[in-house]
């Protein structure tokens, strides 16, 4: 639902009578709030559910070398939503169903090629934006689901986007967070100059696998390491684009994230299977095709969810899919930034999922 800025109470226009004191003009107890900002939390912050357990879970054959990992948790019989992960490469976790009512949704979570359960790992063969984008549609088949909620953040909104303009039909609504249109600005910004501007104790440690003459096109030297036939540069190129991510991706250093990233099978993956795709620019026709093709699903119902301190993905992206898409629900976290973990994402992200239930 698309806030309109409320407008100022007015005081007295008339002059007063010379005789009297002035009256003061009365202030507005009603607030201005500009189109798209979020007020201030006046409810008890809302969390994600409980931990839960898939009811069913299986792999699905998408090509003669890739299989998809699915699993279904929640009510069978409840409102179908497919939660979309982000990397791309990362694969989903188990908190990825805690973002739905278990009670109200059939809750569908898969790992996109080549990462999480799904077989082979790291595979960069047949990986691309619109084969992940026929994988989500076959899996849809195979569940026989008619329409669902799709649900993405980070390359997930991409990911999300992508289907949802080539499948505008079998999308019920969209709940976006963190919004990558995956346009050479951003890649430029998180991999060549910006973001290192504001973390260059970290960024030092991006740079140090790439020799000083190779340092104009960084997403270029790191995919010749991430696909050379070194395993030893390769791993190492990988944690330290994992460590980068890791590194940026909360508002305050998380210890925990760095950990998980720094793990040798995980970054591979995860710096393999993201350069491959931004070195290739998300194997888009042109590099502002999802904001191109923006009214194929601006009848859908839609939340948009950024973080104000978003440094993987920022918040220009969002702020240019707001104003291409004004019918969406724009929702600034201003205390937060990439992490769907933090409060005040998850907080909206909640209230969106769950009033999309209703409908």
């Amino acid at each position: 639902m698309k806030r309109t800025p409320r407008r100022p109470g007015r005081g007295r226009t008339a002059t007063p009578p010379t005789t009297t004191t002035p009256r003061p003009a009365r202030r507005s107890t009603k607030r201005v709030v500009p189109s798209g900002l979020v007020t201030p939390v006046t409810t008890a912050p809302r969390t994600i559910y409980p931990a839960l357990e898939p009811y069913r879970h299986g792999w699905l054959r998408v090509s003669a070398l890739h299989e998809i990992y699915w699993e279904e948790s929640g009510n069978p019989r409840g409102k179908a939503a497919v939660f979309v992960h982000g990397g791309p490469g990362c694969g989903a976790s188990p908190n990825s169903r805690q973002y739905f009512d278990p009670a109200r949704y059939r809750i569908v979570v898969f790992d996109q090629r080549g990462c999480g359960r799904s077989r082979p790992t790291a595979s960069l063969e047949d990986n691309t934006t619109w084969h992940l984008v026929e994988d989500m549609e076959a899996l849809r088949k195979h569940l026989r689901i008619t329409q669902w909620l799709v649900f993405g953040g980070s390359w997930g909104s991409t990911l999300a986007l992508a289907y949802a303009e080539a499948h505008p039909e079998r999308v019920s609504a969209l709940v976006l967070r963190g919004i990558f249109l995956l346009r050479r600005q951003e890649i430029q910004w998180f991999y060549q100059h910006g973001a290192s501007e504001v973390f260059p104790d970290r960024w030092e440690y991006f740079l140090e696998p790439i020799a000083a003459a190779e340092r104009g096109d960084l997403v270029g030297a790191y995919y010749r390491r991430l696909t050379g036939s070194d395993p030893r540069a390769a791993l190492r190129a990988a944690k330290a684009w994992a460590g980068w991510e890791a590194a940026t991706s909360h508002l305050l250093l998380n210890e925990g994230t760095l950990a998980v990233w720094d793990q040798d099978q995980y970054a591979l993956t995860v710096a393999r299977i993201e350069c491959h795709y931004f070195f290739h620019c998300g194997f888009f026709q042109h590099e502002s095709q999802l904001l191109r093709d923006l009214n194929r699903i601006r009848h859908l119902p839609a939340v948009i969810v950024q973080g104000r301190y978003d440094m993987p993905c920022p918040m220009r992206s969002a702020w240019d899919l707001h104003r291409a898409w004004p019918e969406a629900d724009f929702r600034i976290v201003g205390d937060a930034g990439h992490s769907a973990a933090e409060a005040g994402i998850t907080h909206e992200l909640i209230l969106s999922t769950d009033r999309f239930a209703k409908t």
